[in-house]
Order: C-alpha cells, then structure tokens, then sequence
C-alpha cells in the first residue's frame, strides 16, 4: 500500500494498492494490466482521495520543455508532469506572454489540459495547437488530438469527460507574438498601460490575497463552476436581488459568480467537522488540518 497523503493537495490519510510513477516514456511498459481499476494523478490539485483507492494510480512526472521561436510567435511543447506556474513563470522570464492571466494554477501541465484551466478571462484551449499521449488500452496506442478533438469547454475535455481512458504526455502550446492583454476581470480591469509582465504580477498578488497556499493549509482550489443560467432566470433573481453580478455570455445566457451565491447564502467561513469553505474566497473548500473526505 502507499500512502496518499502528500499526493493530493487535500491531504486526507487514503492509501493505495498499487503505485506507479512515471518519469520517461519508457516507463510506461509498466502499465502492464489495464484490467485493474487505475486513476491517473498529476499535481493533485483536482483529486481529494476521500477513502483508500483498491486499483492503481498512475503519476505522470514525465518532465521536459521545448520552446521553437517562429516569425509570427512561440511554438512551445511541454511534458505533462511539468508544474504549470513554473511553465508560466519561466515564459515570463524569457519575456514570452501570453499565458500571464493563468499565473498561480496549482497543477501539473497534464492536468491543466484535462481541466482546461481559466482563469481572468483566459483559459487554456486560447493557447493549445494539440495534446499527446497515449489511449489506456491493452495495447498503449497513441494519440495526437488537435483542439478540436479534444472537445474543451467549460472547465472540460475530452479527457475529463472520459476519465482515465487518455494518459496526457505532452501539451503542445501556442503563444503569437501579437498577443491581445485580457483586463476585462477583477482587478485586471483597474490597470493603467497594463503589461504581460503587470498583469501577471497583479494575477500572482490577488491569487495569493485570496486563496490558501496548499503547502500550508490543505485545499483543491476553486471547488465550484459558475452556473450559466438564461436571461429570463436572471431577471427571476434580479427581483429579489438587484444588484446580483453577472455577465453575458457569447450563447445569450448569462454566468453567474459561484462566489457571490455560497456568500450570500451565508457559507462563507462555514466549517463542517474539519473542512471550511475558507474565510476570504468561498468557492475553496479547505482541510483545517483533522478534516476528512466524509466532511468534504
């Protein structure tokens, strides 16, 4: 058995029964019995293991970065197993944007292309030419799928919406040089002469004001989406509340902020046994330390 506790960034004490890292290509011979129930792991930031796991976890930690300069931008081809905020981190510093919106993601790259993270008006599809890996069947047969075929949407992919049949390698990413700044959100849009380098300093300063460090309290991030609801919902809603953010939406429908409705209902700062929908940002779920996966 081995222990889960610091491979999820919840922290619960879960075991499982079998474990295989994978840190090259060729390790992947090791995945010798797809028969067994089997869960692929990056960072651990979008898995809470409530209980022990009877099947195989699979952690990709396959690590290298390729960066092409072509006229018009960056062609740039990541292992799944790099950390994103590193990945964002190093392009800045190479003053290469584009990904600067989507500083501060806890997360593997893998992980970033099953969830497609967003954050600040951006998200991940905007940038990704393809994803690569290999389909989780007797035979490992790979697979390149370019962004359509991955089918992202909304906080999804192909990949999440099949749950362990694909296993991520590589993210292949693409970042023009005429690259158009996203302020439209939060305090993004009070910048003066924003910059790449501004924006991602201001996404890191208000990520870190608002939501918990996982190396010091236990959490997964965001928790929640944010409803789309219709216009006539919206309406419905805005007689008892007038002044309930929202914005519109491409399809005519209408988000609405998670935050704003678990606020308003009170949930703020609410704790259950171990776990709180933390103080400052209610769409993060925190372990206060003896929380477990019933409470969560």
């Amino acid at each position: 058995m081995t222990t889960l506790k610091s491979l999820h960034t919840f922290g619960f004490e879960a075991k499982a029964k079998h474990f295989v890292r994978i840190d090259d290509l060729s390790d992947l011979s090791k995945l010798v019995d797809i028969s067994t129930p089997f869960y692929v792991l990056g960072g651990g930031s979008n898995s809470a293991f409530v209980s022990d796991f009877d099947g195989l976890i699979v952690l990709m930690s396959i690590k290298g970065l390729d960066i092409q300069e072509t006229e018009n931008g960056w062609e740039i081809t990541v292992a799944a197993g790099e950390n994103w905020h590193s990945l964002v981190e190093n392009l800045m510093t190479q003053e290469i944007p584009g990904l600067e919106n989507l500083a501060l993601i806890p997360g593997t790259v893998g992980g970033a292309a099953v969830q497609n993270i967003g954050a600040y008006g951006a998200e991940l599809a905007q940038f990704c030419s393809n994803v690569k890996g290999v389909i989780l069947d007797k035979a490992l047969t790979p697979f390149c799928f370019g962004t359509k075929a991955c089918k992202f949407g909304y906080r999804d992919s192909i990949f999440k919406q099949q749950p362990n049949r694909f296993l991520i390698t590589h993210v292949k990413l693409y970042l023009p040089k005429k690259n158009r700044l996203i302020t439209d959100y939060g305090p993004l849009s009070q910048m003066k002469e924003p910059t790449p380098q501004k924006i991602f300093q201001t996404v890191i300063r208000t990520r870190q004001s608002k939501l918990p460090d996982p190396a010091v309290i236990g959490n997964g991030g965001s928790f929640f989406k944010n409803p789309v609801i219709t216009e006539e919902q919206l309406q419905h809603l805005q007689q008892r509340w007038p002044s309930i953010p929202h914005f519109n939406q491409p399809s005519g429908q209408v988000k609405i902020p998670t935050a704003w409705l678990l606020d308003t209902l009170g949930y703020k700062g609410k704790i259950v046994g171990g776990i709180q929908s933390y103080e400052k940002q209610p769409l993060v779920l925190v372990n206060l330390g003896h929380g477990n996966g019933a409470e969560l």
